[in-house]
């Protein structure tokens, strides 16, 4: 597959050839989705926490005797129903981790990429090189580029600069391209790729 490769300036000056088999997929839905959703219970901590009446502190003896009283029984002032009592089936901290394997989450990947590339939200620049960290210079990259919505950019290693330039606009992420991710991927409506980022991907990602 042959696309376009634009400068900073928004100017086509050639084309780069990517991976079929990277790119150019039948998107797998429901693997994107089980990634996707495993993406999100791996982000979650785990830690809400509620004391059970057990837990509770007091409630040790028994507010008034069995009998006689006309009062319903009670054995303590730490039972559920009463205030300051511990809960019941409330949450305790657990783990939300599910596992996927490494050939399905590539393969979510790929599928990702290839919706990208297929719905022509995507765009492939020589390179990315600012002189000093400017918000106002990143915004008129991307509007050189005919990015009107949010956008996701893969660099292919660390550029604090671009970093930096990028980080003021709201819209807009920047991500190595060794940590690439469904939920990146999903989450902004175009990808931004230098050269040198797709030769990171098709390192890892190619069969």
């Amino acid at each position: 597959m042959q696309v376009p490769v634009y400068n900073q300036a928004g100017q086509q000056i050639g084309t780069t050839e990517l991976r079929d088999d990277i790119f150019a997929i039948e998107p797998n839905k429901p693997v994107m989705h089980q990634a996707l959703v495993r993406q999100l219970a791996n982000a979650r901590q785990g830690t809400a926490d509620t004391k059970t009446r057990a837990e509770v502190s007091g409630g040790g003896a028994k507010p008034w005797r069995q009998k006689g009283t006309g009062r319903a029984r009670q054995g303590s002032t730490r039972a559920p129903q009463w205030r300051h009592g511990g809960v019941v089936f409330g949450p305790t901290p657990r783990s939300y981790e599910q596992k996927m394997p490494r050939k399905m989450r590539r393969l979510a990947l790929r599928s990702a990429l290839s919706v990208k590339v297929a719905e022509g939200q995507f765009r492939v620049v020589d390179d990315l090189k600012l002189d000093a960290p400017k918000t106002r210079a990143m915004e008129q990259i991307l509007n050189n580029l005919q990015i009107p919505s949010s956008a996701l950019i893969l660099l292919p290693e660390a550029n604090p600069t671009v970093q930096k330039s990028a980080a003021n606009l709201p819209d807009v992420k920047t991500l190595n391209a060794n940590y690439l991710n469904v939920r990146d991927l999903l989450g902004y409506d175009w990808l931004v790729m230098p050269l040198g980022a797709i030769k990171v991907i098709e390192g890892y990602l190619g069969k």
